[in-house]
């Protein structure tokens, strides 16, 4: 007698991640120049001149994104759609439902796809000669702090992760709940479903900022020096002394310029592949 719900929640769960994957994939690919622009700006590498850099520059290490992105984005967002189901069960309030959801599966979907986030951060890093380090990376796992090294700031980007899964699906929740009140219907237009979601990025991406910079830090800390091993304790030192609570935050304004078309076009893609297959 259970065979048919189970089979259906089956099939929800893969289509969701199915179609996760799909708009994950789509929204980095729309924003991958900016993602990599970003990641140097953070990374204060100077001789990065955006004017003179190629098309192929600027999707550096754009094949292993998407091989990351894939299954993290799939993760995250089937992870949701189960977690909100279970947790609806406990909590009545809706809006701690969806922070708690989001926060969940933000950690589980970083977890997937952490080594693979970490190999694209350095293969976007260029040395000061122009070479790329695909070849350095990849020797690395059998070299050096090995499987350690690709698991460097891990700790600190769950702790980024809490407040940008939480925020990121609870705003989004929010701003779409708040247009169908406000406009009195179900089916929003596509404006506001992006706008939606292009909000949440913001209040998403403010939130776990200064997180998010250490880490990219702690990332690309034994570029130059495989040896080399910088705690997030002594990079945020490294940051205060510098620049203070604002150097926190350096590359912020691109990180909205990149944070908002994803968050809109995500969330966008994923709400309408779930309406085309019927999944709501």
């Amino acid at each position: 007698m259970d065979q048919a719900p189970s089979s259906e929640n089956t099939r929800y769960a893969v289509m969701t991640g199915a179609i996760g994957g799909i708009a994950g994939c789509t929204a980095k690919t729309v924003v991958a120049p900016l993602d990599r622009v970003k990641i140097l700006f953070q990374t204060h590498h100077v001789k990065y001149t955006p004017a003179g850099a190629s098309i192929y520059r600027e999707y550096g290490g754009h094949s292993m994104q998407l091989a990351r992105i894939f299954p993290y984005a799939a993760v995250k967002f089937m992870t949701y759609e189960q977690l909100k189901r279970q947790l609806g069960r406990h909590f009545s309030d809706a809006h701690l439902r969806n922070f708690l959801a989001g926060s969940l599966c933000g950690v589980i979907s970083v977890a997937v796809s952490y080594p693979l986030d970490m190999i694209r951060v350095r293969m976007a890093y260029i040395t000061p000669d122009g070479r790329r380090q695909r070849q350095s990376v990849m020797q690395r796992r059998r070299t050096g702090f090995g499987l350690f090294n690709f698991f460097r700031g891990f700790p600190l980007s769950l702790m980024g992760i809490v407040p940008y899964g939480g925020v990121s699906f609870l705003m989004h929740e929010y701003f779409m709940e708040l247009a169908r009140t406000r406009r009195k219907v179900k089916e929003l237009k596509n404006w506001a479903e992006l706008t939606a979601g292009g909000l949440s990025g913001v209040f998403a991406q403010t939130a776990s900022y200064p997180f998010e910079l250490v880490r990219r830090k702690m990332q690309i800390a034994g570029a130059h020096d495989p040896n080399r091993r910088a705690s997030a304790v002594t990079i945020a030192g490294d940051v205060w002394r510098k620049s203070g609570v604002r150097g926190f935050f350096v590359g912020l304004t691109i990180g909205y310029v990149k944070v908002v078309p994803m968050f809109a076009v995500s969330f966008f893609t994923y709400e309408k592949l779930k309406a085309i297959f019927d999944l709501e």
